[in-house]
């Protein structure tokens, strides 16, 4: 690798599995370090040994104010800084609307979009102190378009990317980025079964973790320093358009 991150410390939720593992193996492999962020607190820690001691495991659950506050301060307690935070963690859930409890609703925005909220409001002091900093929000193409049964994700994933659009234009001034990364059908639990051939998408198939955690290296890095309050967009051309058949 290239040491694209060397001297970087990012957090990662939802670290301990799909694209949060994807994402942290990346940051390290580019001579970051990373504290991996998550509710498993049996796969978290053997993730973070896997990846040597430039990684370290915390508990988080992201709808947790006391929990955001411990491991931002775990994590300069550690490494001495911060300077890029993930938001990945999130759900997905399934309900037509008229079916769609207060309790899933609640609980999907409160993860989904609050745990973000939660973790930019717990890190921006440090990041502040750290700058150059980079948050990246991930959203999904579920916060570009609608997809039917799908309220309460749609309404959060789009809330991620009005999230970031307020934060970047407020903090700008400070040294901190603020960008959304939108992906379309990614190789991870979440998707297992839900289509066969991707006929919605002009590639014909769904991402790799790895894809997306491109990304995220580089809206981590310093070659992304004029880049702020944007949609990245990695989905195989879904959003642009329907293919032929």
């Amino acid at each position: 690798m290239t040491n694209r991150l060397g001297g970087k410390v990012a957090l990662v939720t939802g670290g301990a599995g799909g694209m949060g593992y994807a994402h942290a193996r990346a940051i390290v492999a580019e001579g970051g370090s990373v504290v991996i962020a998550d509710v498993d607190d049996a796969r978290g820690p053997k993730i973070a040994a896997k990846l040597g001691p430039e990684a370290m495991y915390v508990h988080l659950d992201v709808t947790s104010t006391d929990e955001w506050t411990d491991a931002v301060a775990v994590t300069k307690a550690t490494f001495g800084k911060l300077n890029v935070l993930v938001n990945n963690a999130g759900i997905l859930g399934f309900s037509p609307i008229a079916e769609y409890t207060d309790h899933d609703w609640e609980r999907i925005i409160g993860i989904n979009l609050t745990g973000t909220f939660k973790g930019i409001r717990a890190a921006m002091p440090v990041l502040v102190e750290s700058a150059p900093s980079s948050i990246i929000n991930v959203s999904s193409t579920a916060g570009l378009k609608g997809f039917s049964g799908v309220a309460g994700y749609n309404a959060s994933k789009f809330g991620v990317r009005g999230l970031t659009k307020s934060v970047a234009v407020e903090v700008a001034q400070h040294g901190v980025r603020v960008n959304s990364v939108h992906p379309g059908n990614v190789e991870t639990k979440m998707i297992d079964g839900f289509f066969d051939g991707f006929p919605h998408v002009p590639m014909k198939r769904a991402g790799r973790p790895a894809e997306i955690s491109d990304l995220i290296v580089f809206l981590a890095s310093d070659e992304s320093s004029f880049s702020t309050g944007a949609e990245f967009i990695a989905d195989g051309g879904e959003t642009a358009g329907l293919p032929a058949h």
